[in-house]
């Protein structure tokens, strides 16, 4: 096709893939299903009942900013938006323009030859309604449906697999859930990577029993929290994570936050969009940290897409120094019992008293009158791990904290994302660390207008001086091949990417 190596020759992604010894693995890449054809495998799949509940699910996911009277921000006036403080969903979200683009991310065959253009030897894809599933309650009617959506994307893809792989939705209600579609989709349908929401959102028992969800449906957003799988949670899914661990399986996610806290105007997207993707991984991430989920399972591997990998160097040195102060041995600086009561009273006798003007200084009124009446003798004081918030985790020095977030966590980052420098950062990352950025284009989505233009825009960075040729490399071959393969070392068997290995094995 003529066309075809017209675009070829266009390409500014094929321009720059030309100078790379390696392979390039893409780890987000957003595909949308053809819907008539996806419901007609849904209703072979478990009747027209399935259907509806997919269709229900996906108009809940559009109009997700929707409470109150029935309508979505679109639909309501700007007073209604302000009486029920409906918050602004997003808008305008998939590429149109560039029909090309349109016609790739719904056909499995245009997306695969087009992988050229694109500049990946590899992509792992999320389908449209990956997760739709999850926003079906009833859980035979989830678990059903959920099926039913891997089945069919695994079909889709199957004989395309030597350069794309779609993942497996997984709801994660309950562990056993999880599981159960877990060794579904790897087992029987022979998919390798799964996709999850960072938390479900679980109601706070004390006010759903005083308010009923039948009683009261609209006041069950407010009245829940979210559960992030690891610290606090109600649930034991140290199951789930040991199945995913056994089976070879990464597990990613793309988690936001819009309608959080900060992240709830009634009128600008954007405002709720910025950051959203980091502050909703950043929550799973730490709840696994300091849940000890990554002590105990040092091979699971995560990876956080969407929000870029700064945050994770971050929160990285925001670990480092809190250790430092709130470890057990750093807390003796703040504990209650330390405070020497006769020094303290005498230097408020020399020096205080003008402001004490003969009120009780002795004993423990001092203390209280100071430092407040839970320093004093006898209030009750933290015990045994209550005084180390870093127990879970079982950290004893810093190198515990870089084997528990950096050797575990991989943060997807965008082509165009300059902050990617500080995950490089060696010379400002504690212990000298590069934390782990994973090439993750996000093309299919707003973000990228033009397929071709990802990786051009990546390696801009390098030009730029923002990373080095070094980073590069690791940005779009080596983490996102260590992310999978240390999961799964056969997760690249009979691909584009272990027979270039092969024929170049030097990497």
């Amino acid at each position: 096709m003529n066309d075809r190596l017209d675009r070829i020759k266009a390409s500014p992604s094929v321009a720059v893939k030309q100078k790379l010894d390696f392979p390039v693995i893409d780890t987000d890449v957003h595909t949308n299903d053809y819907t008539p054809d996806l419901e007609d495998y849904v209703a072979n799949y478990g009747g027209v009942k399935l259907v509806d509940a997919l269709r229900k699910a996906s108009a809940s996911r559009i109009g997700r900013g929707f409470i109150g009277n029935g309508k979505n921000w679109y639909e309501q006036t700007p007073e209604e938006r302000q009486y029920y403080r409906t918050i602004r969903a997003p808008w305008w979200a998939r590429v149109t323009k560039n029909t090309l683009d349109v016609a790739t991310y719904h056909l499995p065959e245009l997306l695969y030859e087009r992988q050229e253009e694109q500049g990946s030897d590899y992509s792992i894809l999320f389908p449209n309604n990956v997760l739709a599933p999850l926003g079906v309650r009833d859980k035979d009617d989830r678990t059903a449906l959920q099926r039913a959506v891997n089945h069919y994307h695994a079909d889709l893809y199957r004989k395309y697999s030597d350069r794309l792989t779609p993942v497996a939705g997984i709801a994660l209600h309950t562990p056993e859930e999880g599981i159960a579609e877990l060794e579904f989709a790897i087992k029987t349908l022979g998919l390798k990577a799964i996709n999850i929401a960072g938390s479900v959102r679980r109601p706070i028992r004390a006010l759903a029993d005083k308010y009923p969800a039948d009683q009261h449906p609209e006041l069950q957003k407010y009245i829940s929290y979210q559960d992030f799988y690891g610290i606090d949670s109600e649930y034991d899914y140290d199951p789930f994570w040991a199945r995913a661990v056994e089976l070879g399986v990464p597990i990613l996610t793309h988690y936001g936050s819009q309608g959080w806290t900060g992240r709830s105007s009634i009128s600008n997207y954007m405002n709720n969009h910025i950051g959203h993707f980091a502050d909703g991984s950043e929550a799973f991430a730490k709840a696994l940290f300091f849940g000890g989920v990554t002590k105990r399972f040092p091979q699971l591997r995560v990876g956080l897409l969407e929000g870029g990998a700064d945050w994770g160097a971050r929160v990285f040195t925001h670990l480092v120094d809190r250790w430092e102060k709130r470890s057990l041995e750093g807390l003796k600086n703040y504990d209650p019992a330390a405070t020497d009561r006769a020094l303290l009273t005498d230097l408020f006798r020399r020096y205080g008293a003008d402001l004490t003007k003969g009120r009780s200084i002795d004993g423990e009124d001092l203390i209280r009158d100071t430092l407040g009446a839970h320093y004093t003798h006898g209030s009750r004081q933290p015990q045994g791990d209550e005084l180390d918030d870093f127990a879970k985790a079982g950290i004893e020095k810093v190198e515990d904290i870089k084997a528990r977030w950096v050797d575990n966590f991989f943060f997807g980052s965008e082509s165009d994302d300059r902050t990617i420098a500080t995950a490089f950062n060696d010379k400002s990352n504690p212990l000298g660390t590069k934390i782990n950025a994973i090439y993750s284009s996000d093309v299919g989505h707003w973000d990228v207008p033009d397929l071709t233009d990802a990786l051009a825009e990546a390696y801009g960075l390098v030009e730029e001086g923002v990373i080095s040729e070094a980073d590069f490399k690791a940005y779009v071959f080596t983490n996102p091949y260590k992310l999978y393969t240390e999961a799964n070392p056969d997760f690249f068997k009979g691909t584009v990417v272990e027979a270039k290995l092969k024929a170049s094995p030097q990497r």
